[in-house]
């Protein structure tokens, strides 16, 4: 497998994706159907290191590549973009970190191991970590784990925005265990017939404006089953090495679609004789914003690739893009004009879709807080 052969796979199934993007903009689940082409196509092994026959080496070598992928994957499907970009997130928590400090090494690497052949068997894995209240701040979570009388864990507490549900295998979540005052990473087995459903309740099935097929469900939990993290206590180190890029992953999403719907924007703008001049000036701006979001996204990936500690880059880079993705869809819209929030358009669903970018982890108030502590320490 080599992501060069993936990439090209991806790109064909992104543009039957785009054959169809009509009913698929109106689409409220997901199709299984989807994610078996996608791992057909070797998707699955962007989230599997290179030494078990995966993609991903290392942040600096890999993140290029499977962006480049997600990229080219938006351009078909906004939602299915969105949920496969949570696969090699997730399992950047193992990979981006190979090995753990004694005494945990040798445990680390066995679970590593695991989570690689889940994957290499044709397993999805998302996140399940958001909670009400928190402000997408995980160190606030409210969800608790217990010791069960067999030496296991199991998690009770109230989580939402759970991409994939249904399509996942496993879902990455944090609790804070009993004992500790601080969270720490636990992964769910959600597969069909594994899962135990009375204890992991639907509270509030996604329906979204925006991103309308991820099935980014509301769950109950109580006392559901949930392995730990294997390095445990290090919630923020995990979090920490693979931030930049994940940033980048969700970035690449969203990159796909602004491409897309400038190139859409600008198949219909030919067709017209003139633009007036306030439209001239907001289709510039448009243009702009789409080529400055390509260049934070590059930015960031040279800097990722040149070893660089990219933690508060990556955040600034995904914010300001999450900002100028908006404000260039807006301004295709005013260009177009009120045809564009008719249903049988795809300009208002893009334009849903791009505000996702600003409430990815972290989300909107989390990363500027982020953003702001650092500002004085360059």
């Amino acid at each position: 497998m080599d992501a060069a052969s993936t990439l090209e796979a991806v790109r064909r199934i992104a543009m039957d994706f785009a054959s169809d993007r009509h009913d698929r903009q109106r689409r409220r689940e997901l199709d299984r159907s989807d994610f078996d082409a996608l791992a057909e196509a070797g998707f699955l092994m962007t989230g599997v290191p290179v030494e078990d026959g995966g993609l991903f080496a290392s942040p600096a070598e890999s993140t290029r590549p499977i962006a480049e992928i997600l990229r080219a994957l938006a351009h078909g499907d906004s939602s299915v973009a969105l949920v496969a970009s949570m696969h090699p997130s997730v399992l950047a928590f193992w990979n981006a970190t190979p090995a753990a400090p004694e005494p945990d090494m040798a445990a680390w690497r066995e679970q590593r191991d695991e989570l690689a052949a889940r994957a290499t068997a044709g397993h999805w894995f998302g996140t399940l970590t958001s909670e009400p209240g928190s402000g997408g701040d995980i160190a606030g979570t409210r969800a608790a784990a217990t010791r069960t009388a067999a030496g296991t864990w199991a998690i009770s507490g109230q989580k939402h925005f759970g991409s994939g549900s249904g399509i996942t295998s496993f879902m990455l979540t944090s609790a804070v265990a009993a004992g500790d005052d601080r969270p720490d990473w636990f992964l769910l087995d959600v597969r069909p017939g594994e899962a135990d459903a009375s204890r992991m309740n639907l509270i509030a099935p996604w329906d979204g404006h925006g991103m309308t097929a991820t099935q980014s469900h509301g769950f109950q939990l109580q006392d559901y089953p949930a392995v730990r993290s294997a390095w445990a206590g290090h919630l923020q180190d995990l979090a920490g090495a693979a931030g930049p890029f994940v940033s980048t992953l969700f970035l690449a999403v969203i990159l796909g679609i602004v491409e897309t719907a400038v190139e859409a924007a600008r198949e219909q703008l030919r067709r017209r004789e003139s633009l007036r001049a306030y439209e001239q000036v907001e289709w510039s701006n448009a243009e702009q914003e789409a080529w400055l979001i390509e260049q934070a996204y590059e930015g960031l990936l040279s800097g990722i690739e040149a070893r660089s500690n990219m933690g508060r880059t990556s955040l600034m880079a995904k914010m300001a893009s999450a900002r100028l993705a908006e404000d260039c869809l807006r301004r295709i819209t005013r260009v177009l004009g009120g045809g564009t929030f008719a249903r049988h358009a795809p300009f208002g669903f893009w334009f849903e879709d791009v505000r996702a970018l600003g409430f990815l982890r972290p989300p909107w108030g989390l990363a500027y807080d982020t953003i702001a502590a650092g500002a004085f320490d360059l």
